[in-house]
Formats: structure tokens, sequence, C-alpha cells
């Protein structure tokens, strides 16, 4: 895996660690909305809704006995709230698309005239009465402008949904991760409590042939007092980190084993560009030029046409009326909505080339962070724990034989268990090193 970004084009392609299923969440493409070439639609636009999506209803029910992390990251997406919620703003994005491609209503208006009056007026034979029928035209683009602002805020709400999915997969990932290092810790604690016990007994019996003065019994007991105190804070460790994955689906009773492998990602490419992150600030930006054509529009003319039927009791007759109407702008052109637009706009611009940057950045530390992780791990498994563990052999046969002390024993059985410990937390250390490195692949 490379260590470096391609320095010469913010648009290099990254070799990361991505998951087809899983890190990389599926998001339609990212839409241009509001373009002025775009013909107006005859009626509401159609749905977007994604076919993918389920029921807004989040999974009940008590979680699998024993959880892989492929089975982690499915319940968390059918359990999460949050994902329930992201999904529900989606839906509710998608209405106001509908909403915005309706055509004002029509209203209909009935005067009458010439009634309650004085003189000939004040009977009801001269009243003169009118049913009108007025329809606004929406006119000079503002039913597209409408359109165009509703499916760029669609669009961004999709991509918030995504990255809400590729936040929890992280979260799945690292809290699965921390649960596997804490079960692994509780074994270590397990069989350093048990051997600490045992060493302990030895030098208890070895004292009393005076072969170790009292000293030495003094100091095995406090190491394995020291190792039962480990074991306890071991196990509850153990069982909170399963609590706390738990919490991930929405469930308060936490798991009961976790299984598997750490690792589901394999090596991919990402352009930076297309990042969750980015897209959203590409998209937000569009949203911002909707919001700029919408404001631009507000200040054509739009009139309201009227048609309708007028009936003069007097004579019986029966006429048509019509009419016409707009209002003036002669001192609200909607400048100062322009102009916030346009800064808003700017705003936006500026936000996308953070964005770029800062997943840059993390795409490029995440690397390093993980060939940092792996080579340490292979030099725990190649060398440093094979070494400890074969040290640790011989100076059991040597304590047995009366060749080396029990200090000299305590010693080499500490840096064993401190080999084991430091391989467990570089395989968490490369473990979550590779679910940033999956956030950021996402796309």
């Amino acid at each position: 895996m490379n260590r470096m970004l391609a320095a010469a084009s913010a648009a290099a392609m990254v070799p990361i660690y991505g998951s087809p299923a899983t890190a990389q969440v599926s998001t339609p493409a990212t839409p241009r909305v509001g373009s002025p070439t775009t013909p107006e639609p005859a009626g509401p636009p159609a749905p977007t809704r994604q076919a993918d999506l389920p029921l807004l209803v989040p999974r009940e029910g008590a979680l699998p006995a024993s959880l892989s992390l492929q089975q982690a990251l499915e319940e968390a997406e059918a359990r999460s709230p949050a994902i329930v919620a992201a999904r529900a703003a989606v839906e509710a994005a998608e209405a106001r698309v509908r909403q915005a491609g309706f055509r004002s209503n029509p209203e209909l208006s009935v005067e009458v005239e010439n009634f309650a009056g004085t003189g000939e007026l004040s009977v009801l034979r001269r009243t003169e009465s009118t049913v009108a029928l007025n329809q606004r035209l929406d006119l000079g683009g503002r039913r597209q402008a409408r359109v165009g602002v509703a499916r760029a805020e669609l669009a961004a709400t999709e991509l918030r949904l995504s990255i809400a999915r590729a936040d929890l997969a992280r979260q799945v990932r690292e809290q699965f991760a921390r649960g596997v290092a804490a079960r692994e810790r509780l074994r270590l604690a397990e069989e350093n409590e048990v051997r600490a016990r045992d060493l302990a007994r030895v030098a208890g019996v070895l004292v009393d042939a005076g072969r170790e003065p009292p000293l030495r019994a003094l100091r095995a007991r406090s190491a394995a007092a020291q190792a039962r105190a480990e074991l306890e804070t071991a196990r509850a460790d153990e069982q909170a980190s399963r609590a706390t994955l738990s919490s991930l689906f929405g469930v308060s009773t936490p798991v009961e084993t976790l299984s598997g492998p750490l690792l589901d990602l394999e090596p991919s490419m990402i352009d930076p560009e297309q990042s969750l992150e980015v897209r959203l600030a590409e998209v937000e930006q569009l949203g911002a030029e909707a919001a700029l054509r919408q404001e631009t529009t507000a200040r054509n003319l739009d009139p309201a046409v009227g048609v309708g039927v007028r009936h003069v009791r007097e004579t019986g007759d029966v006429a048509l009326v019509g009419g016409i109407s707009m209002p003036l702008p002669v001192f609200d052109r909607n400048q100062g909505n322009v102009a916030a637009a346009r800064a808003n706009v700017r705003a936006a611009e500026a936000r996308r080339a953070a964005a770029l940057a800062t997943i840059t950045v993390r795409a490029r530390n995440a690397i390093a962070n993980v060939e940092a992780a792996e080579a340490r791990v292979e030099a725990l498994e190649r060398a440093a724990l094979p070494e400890a563990a074969e040290a640790l052999r011989l100076a059991q046969v040597s304590y047995r034989e009366g060749r080396a002390s029990l200090l000299e024993l305590l010693d080499v059985q500490t840096a064993y268990t401190a080999a084991q410990n430091a391989l467990t937390e570089a395989r968490l250390a490369l473990a979550l090193a590779t679910a940033e490195l999956g956030r950021v692949a996402a796309r």
C-alpha cells in the first residue's frame, strides 16, 4: 500500500481499504439541479425514493448469542435509531420535492355589488353578482427554481444518510475491535492469574523447604494478588465493551460473545473528490446556487389572471368578466435576499475546498497509521512474542532446576505478559486505523 498521496493533484487516487457492502456506501450520483436549460416539468416530479431503503421501522428482538463483525454491521444498520431518523429525513425531503412541483392553487372569489344601499339601491333588484376564478401564473422560472432548491436539499439529505451509515459502520468496527481486545485481555489476565497463583504455591513450598527466603514467598503472593485484581478489572472492561457495542444497536442487553476476525476490509482505491464529505459540500454548493436562482427569479413579474361570470339581477343578463393583476417591483426588488444568496454561494465554495483538504489529509494519516500498525503487529508476532515465550519456558525450567531465582522468573513472566498485551494493543490499533481508513473510503 502506497504511503503518500499524489501531491500533484487534489484529485489523486489514494490506495486505501474499502468494502463494497459496508465501507463504500452507495449513493446516487451528484445531481446538477436547477439548471436553466432544464425544461419545466408539467406536474409534480416523481419521487426519487431509493429502492434499497428498508421500512422506517428498526428491527426488534434479541441479538444473536454470538456476533461476528459482519453480523454486527448488519444488525446496526437494521436497528440503529440514528439510521431510521436519517431515512425519515430523506422521505421528508422527497415529499418537499413533490410539494415544490405543484402549481399555486386557483382562487375562487364571489362578489356582490349594489345591495343594502340608499334610494334605488336599497332593494336587491339592482344587485350584480360576480363569481370569478383567479390563477397566479407562476411565471419567470419561479416553479423551476423552487424545484431546484428542493432537489438539491434531497441530494444533500441522501448524502447525510450515507454519512450516517458510514459513521455507524466505523463505530461498530471500532467497538467490535475494542470488545475483542477486551476479551483477549481477559484471557491473558486469566492465564496470568493462574501462573501467579501456581508460582505463589511453589514459592511457599520452597520457603518451607528452606530453598527460598520468606521474602520470595511474600513477593510471589503479592504478584498473585495483583494478578487477581487485574483479572477482575479485565472482566469488568470486557463486559462494558460488549454493552457499549450493543448500545450502537439501540439494545441495552450486552452481546453474549464476539466471534470471527477483526478486519473485514480489502484494499481499494478512492478519489478524494468522490468522498462523502466532498460530495456533500458540492451538493450544498449546488443548493446555494439554486437558492440564488430562486431569489433572482423572485424579482420577475408574477401576474395573476382571472375569469368569471357576472349576473345583473335587474335585467337578468349574464356576462363574462376577466382581469389581470401583478405586483409592481418599485421599492422591494428582493435586493437583500439576492445579495445574501450570493454570499452563501461563496461560503459553500469555501466549504468545499476545506472539505477536500481535510479528507485528503485524513486519507494520508489513515494510510500511515495502518502501515505503522501492520509493521508493529508483524514485528510482535514474528519476533517479540515467540522470543518472550521461549524465555519464559527456559526460565521456568531453570527455576525448577534451581538455576534461576524467583525474582528472575517473575521478571521473565512479566515480560511475557507485557509482550502478549502489546500484541493485543497492536492488533487493536490496526483495527481502529483500518476502520478510520474504511470511513475515509466510504463514497
